[in-house]
């Protein structure tokens, strides 16, 4: 595992030393706060419960959230116990206040890539601009050298199962609601 770590530092050293600039450093701030506790993708969620047509997309950008955020935060997390960044480097020029949680996966990514993932599969004019902001949310964590690349990768992975079992699963369910509505008009 020492080789992954060998990546994940030389991509944080790239990035600081070629991405880094003023407006970087305006921006990335920002987007990242979007992402604190999936706060853009909850309170679109929540817009979406009110639109009739729009309310089941909703409702599974919550549950893969949820789901994400349960299997991340909850197991994942003290379960590795992966030290961030910039605490296992010594970086002290954070632009953000220092996350106080373990590493692995990135919640923040996690639970963008699940809200935009279930937004995609309804509808891929919605849900680019929404994976789009999900990635840029991603990288501002790389960017803010707060998380390594293999915890984004982590966090990506964890988001797109989330959305799946929460979409498959939304599915099954409503096939078997509606079988069990149709014997029950028989």
């Amino acid at each position: 595992m020492d080789w992954i770590l060998k990546i994940d530092n030389q991509i944080l050293d790239w990035v600081a030393e070629h991405l880094h600039s003023p407006l970087g450093d305006a921006v990335m701030p920002v987007l990242t706060v979007l992402g604190n506790a999936g706060a853009i993708w909850i309170l679109v969620a929540v817009i979406l419960l009110f639109l009739p047509k729009w309310r089941e997309a909703g409702i599974q950008m919550l549950a893969a959230m949820a789901v994400a955020a349960i299997v991340g935060s909850l197991i994942l997390k003290p379960l590795i116990a992966r030290e961030r960044p910039f605490s296992a480097n010594e970086f002290t020029e954070l632009l953000i206040s220092a996350p106080k949680d373990f590493s692995f996966p990135s919640g923040h990514t996690s639970a963008s890539i699940a809200a935009a993932v279930i937004l995609l599969m309804r509808n891929r004019w919605v849900g680019i601009p929404a994976m789009i902001l999900a990635v840029l949310i991603a990288f501002s964590r790389i960017y803010l050298y707060v998380h390594y690349p293999s915890d984004i990768l982590g966090g990506i992975i964890l988001g797109l199962l989330s959305a799946i079992a929460v979409r498959t699963a939304a599915l099954w369910i409503k096939k078997k609601w509606v079988s069990k509505q149709n014997v029950n008009k028989l």
